[in-house]
């Protein structure tokens, strides 16, 4: 009995710490696609006020505004044409 309760004790750190590391890499990486969708929005060849729509979708709902930016926004700024 007491070597089972030793041994729970001792494998309960392990697995914060295994826990804390993944959440922190997502963290990270929410915060690599936040900046990455906001740098990009400034960089696309969109008109000013499309601009300002997208980055107030991104700072408003960041993490849907950022996927939405990636999935549909950037592809749609890509294509349009006479804009150099």
């Amino acid at each position: 009995m007491q070597a089972q309760l030793a041994h729970q004790m001792a494998l309960a750190p392990t697995g914060d710490i295994v826990i804390g590391c993944v959440g922190a890499a997502a963290a990270l990486g929410v915060l690599a696609l936040y900046f990455g969708a906001l740098l990009s929005i400034v960089r696309s060849d969109l008109t000013g006020g499309m601009k300002l729509v997208w980055l107030v979708f991104a700072l408003m709902a960041p993490f849907l505004g950022c996927l939405l930016w990636f999935l549909v926004g950037r592809r749609n700024a890509q294509r349009r044409p006479g804009i150099a």
